[in-house]
C-alpha cells in the first residue's frame, strides 16, 4: 500500500472543504468558521489531542463536534468536513487542515499573507501603519500574522512569499559581526 504524505493529506482535506463550500456558495461562512475554530484549537491544543485520541469512540467524537457546531453556529459544510475528518481518524491533522484552508482562501481572494516577527507586541497604531505600508509595497491586501520572538532584541523580521526583510537588531548585529570578521 502506497503511503501518502501528511502534506498531501492536509492539502486534500482543505481543498475538499473549499470545493464543497464553493459548491454550496458558503465560502465566506466556512472561512469565518475555520478562523473561529482555528483560534479556539490553537489556544487550547489539548482539545485536538482529545479528539485525536483513539480510545474515545467515533460516535462520542461526532456528538462532541455536533455540540461544538451548535454552540458556535457553524455552517453545515464545516460540520460535514469535521465529521469526515473524525470518520477517517485525521484529527491529528486538524489544525494544519484549517490553516491550509485559510491559505487557499487568501490566495483565491488575492490576499498576501505576511509573517511579522517582533521582540514585543506592536501597538494598534504600529500595526495599522505597518499593514498600510505592506499593502502599499505589495500593491494589494495583506493579512499579517504576528510572532513574538524576544531573541531578535528589537526591530522586525518580515516574511512574504519567498522574500524576507530582516530589520531586527539581532540581524543587524549578525551582519556587523560578519563584516568585522571579513575585515581582519
Amino acid at each position: 500500500m502506497k503511503k501518502i504524505s501528511k502534506a498531501k493529506v492536509i492539502s486534500t482535506y482543505a481543498e475538499a472543504l473549499y470545493g464543497a463550500a464553493e459548491e454550496k456558495k458558503a465560502v465566506s461562512q466556512v472561512f469565518e468558521d475555520v478562523k473561529c475554530l482555528s483560534e479556539i484549537f490553537h489556544a487550547d491544543e489539548t482539545m485536538v489531542k482529545h479528539l485525536a485520541n483513539p480510545v474515545w469512540n467515533l460516535d462520542s467524537k461526532k456528538q462532541a463536534l455536533a455540540e461544538i457546531a451548535a454552540k458556535l453556529k457553524l455552517d453545515k459544510e464545516t460540520l460535514n468536513c469535521l465529521d469526515i475528518i473524525a470518520s477517517n481518524n485525521r484529527f491529528a491533522e486538524l489544525l494544519p487542515i484549517l490553516d491550509e484552508f485559510k491559505h487557499i482562501w487568501y490566495r483565491k481572494n488575492g490576499i498576501v499573507e505576511v509573517e511579522v516577527q517582533s521582540a514585543g507586541a506592536l501597538s494598534p497604531a504600529q500595526d495599522k501603519s505597518l499593514t498600510a505600508a505592506l499593502e502599499k509595497m505589495l500593491s494589494g491586501k495583506v493579512v499579517v500574522n504576528y510572532q513574538i520572538r524576544p531573541e531578535i532584541l528589537g526591530g522586525l523580521i518580515v516574511k512574504f512569499g519567498s522574500s524576507m526583510i530582516d530589520d531586527s537588531i539581532r540581524g543587524k548585529l549578525n551582519r556587523l559581526e560578519i563584516m568585522m570578521k571579513g575585515g581582519q
